[in-house]
C-alpha cells in the first residue's frame, strides 16, 4: 500500500516588509566585515548584498534588513559562508565559527555551521532543523536497504510518510510544508523497485502545485526533475525546439515544448525553457547567439512576470565575463595613492587579483606571486585589491612586501559585483586590449588538473618575445 503525502496547502498571503536582526558572535573574524546576501534567484544563484556590518573588538556584529517572506540568506566573512532562513520580524542571535582545521582550504570559499542560541520552537529555523534531523536518520536507518530488501524500503518510505503528514498536520506555515513535502518528493528519487515513473511524479508533486520561486527545497527538485531534459525529448520535439532556437523565438520554443506531457503546466514549461537554454548555452549543441537573443527577449517580456527578471540574471550569468567579452572598467582608489582605471593598464595583460589579507591562503600565494612578478612582470601588470579594513599588525607586513599596485577598497565599490567576487583569492586575466582572458583565471597554486597561471604567463612571454623579434627584423 502507497501512502501518497496530501498536505492541504493554504495558499500564502501577502506580508508587508519587516525588520530581521541578525546579533552574533565571531571570534574568528575581529575586525572584519561580516555580510548577508540573498540569492536573486534558484535558477541563476546569483547572489545580492542585503546587509553589512564589522566585527567588533569584543567579537559581536549586528545586522538588520527587510523582509516580507521567508527565505535562505548566505552570511559570508572572509572567505567563509554559512547560511541560515529568516522571517518577517526575526530575531537571532548566533555564533559564526571559522572553517573546521581538519577542513582543507577552499578557495572558492569553505562552509561552516551556523549555530544558534535560544532558538524559539515556532521559528522556521528550528523546525527545518528539526525536519532534516528526522530525515537524516530516516535514510541512515533504511538506505541500505532499498538494494538488499526492496519491499522492507519501501514499507519504512511509506511509513516515514505518514508519520511525516501526522506530524505536521495542523502546522499552518506554507513554506514549511512545501519544504516538507519536497523534500519528501527527493525521497522518492531514491531508486528502488517500486518507485514511481516520471509521469507519475509530475502528476503528484508538479503539475498543479503552485511555483514556489522562494523555497529551496521546492526549486531543488524542480531544477533536478528537468536537468537536461531537451536530449531526452524524442526526436520531433528537439527538432522543433531547435528550428525555435535558430529563429530566435521563444513562442516557436514554447509551443514546440507543449508537445512533452510534464510540460503542460504553461508556467512550469516557461521557467523550464529558460533553465534548458541556459544548459544548451554551455553544452554547445544551439546557436549561443540564438539563445542570447531569446533570453534578452524574455527578460524584457515573458508571459510570467517573474521569469522576466530570472532570464535577465541567467543571460548575466551564462554570459558573465566570458572568455572574449570586454572586461568591466574600474576604479581603484585609495588615499594616497593614484586613482586608477582600466585604461590606466595599457600594452600589457592585466593579472588581477581580488584577496583577503587575514586569509591563511596569502600566506602561502604572496611568494608564489612575487616569483611570477619578478619573472613577467615586464609582460603582465600585477594588481591587487582588497576590501577596505582594520587589518593585523601581521597582515599589514605582508602586504609591504608587495610590489605592484595594492589597493584597499571599499564593499559598495562596483568592481566586486562586475567581477563576480564570491570568495578570495579569485584571479582575472585581461589582455593588452582590455578584453577578459580568463574570469575566474588559474591562481600561482596547482587546480585541481595541477595547474597553474605560469603555464599562461610563460606563453605570453613567448609571444611577446617572438613578435618581438619580428619587428627588429623587419627594420
Amino acid at each position: 500500500m502507497k501512502i501518497l503525502l496530501s498536505f492541504l496547502f493554504a495558499l500564502p498571503f501577502l506580508v508587508l516588509a519587516q525588520n530581521v536582526q541578525i546579533t552574533g558572535v565571531a571570534p574568528a573574524y575581529i575586525g572584519q566585515s561580516i555580510e548577508v546576501y540573498e540569492y536573486k534567484d534558484y535558477l541563476s544563484k546569483l547572489e545580492r548584498i542585503i546587509s553589512t556590518s564589522t566585527v567588533q573588538s569584543d567579537s559581536t556584529f549586528e545586522l538588520q534588513f527587510n523582509t516580507s517572506k521567508i527565505k535562505k540568506v548566505i552570511i559570508k566573512s572572509g572567505n567563509n559562508r554559512g547560511f541560515l532562513f529568516v522571517q518577517p520580524n526575526g530575531n537571532y542571535s548566533i555564533f559564526f565559527p571559522e572553517k573546521d582545521k581538519f577542513d582543507p582550504y577552499r578557495p572558492a570559499g569553505n562552509n561552516v555551521e551556523v549555530a544558534f542560541f535560544d532558538l524559539d520552537s515556532t521559528d522556521i529555523n528550528y523546525k527545518l532543523l528539526s525536519f532534516q534531523r528526522w530525515v537524516d536518520n530516516f535514510v541512515g536507518n533504511n538506505f541500505h536497504k532499498k538494494g538488499t530488501d526492496a519491499k522492507a524500503f519501501v514499507e519504512s518510505l511509506d511509513r516515514f510518510k505518514s508519520n511525516v503528514e501526522k506530524a505536521y498536520k495542523n502546522d499552518t506555515s506554507y513554506f514549511f510544508k512545501t519544504y516538507v513535502k519536497f523534500t519528501i518528493a527527493g525521497l522518492d528519487n531514491i531508486q528502488h523497485a517500486a518507485e514511481r515513473n516520471r509521469y507519475e511524479k509530475y502528476d503528484f508533486y508538479l503539475k498543479r502545485n503552485p511555483t514556489d520561486y522562494d523555497n529551496e527545497a521546492y526549486m531543488e527538485y524542480m531544477l533536478g526533475f528537468y536537468q537536461k531534459l531537451l536530449p531526452r525529448l524524442s526526436t520531433e520535439t528537439n527538432q522543433a525546439v531547435y528550428e525555435g532556437v535558430l529563429q530566435s523565438s521563444p513562442t516557436l520554443v514554447m509551443k514546440a515544448l507543449g508537445g512533452e506531457y510534464t510540460l503542460s503546466n504553461l508556467r512550469l514549461r516557461e521557467l523550464v525553457m529558460i533553465q534548458s537554454l541556459s544548459e544548451e548555452y554551455v553544452s554547445g549543441e544551439f546557436p549561443e547567439t540564438n539563445i542570447i537573443t531569446i533570453l534578452d527577449s524574455l527578460g524584457k517580456r515573458s508571459l510570467f512576470k517573474e521569469h522576466e527578471e530570472i532570464a535577465q540574471n541567467i543571460q548575466r550569468r551564462i554570459t558573465l565575463l566570458n572568455a572574449g567579452g570586454k572586461a568591466p572598467d574600474f576604479v581603484l582608489m585609495q588615499e594616497g595613492k593614484a586613482t586608477k582605471t582600466l585604461f590606466n593598464y595599457t600594452n600589457k595583460h592585466i593579472y588581477l587579483h581580488f584577496f583577503d589579507p587575514e586569509s591563511e591562503q596569502i600566506v602561502k600565494e604572496l611568494p608564489l606571486l612575487m616569483e611570477l612578478q619578478q619573472m613577467y612582470g615586464k609582460y603582465v601588470q600585477f594588481v591587487s585589491v582588497y576590501k577596505e579594513k582594520t587589518l593585523s599588525e601581521k597582515a599589514q607586513k605582508q602586504l609591504q612586501q608587495v610590489p605592484w599596485d595594492l589597493y584597499s577598497i571599499p564593499s559598495s565599490n562596483s568592481i566586486w559585483k562586475n567581477y563576480a567576487v564570491e570568495s578570495f583569492p579569485q584571479y582575472t586575466l585581461i589582455d593588452a586590449v582590455g578584453y577578459i582572458v580568463a574570469s575566474p583565471a588559474l591562481g600561482p597554486t596547482p587546480n585541481g588538473q595541477y595547474q597553474t597561471i605560469g603555464e599562461t604567463f610563460y606563453n605570453l612571454k613567448k609571444a611577446w618575445l617572438k613578435e618581438n623579434e619580428r619587428d627588429d627584423s623587419e627594420h
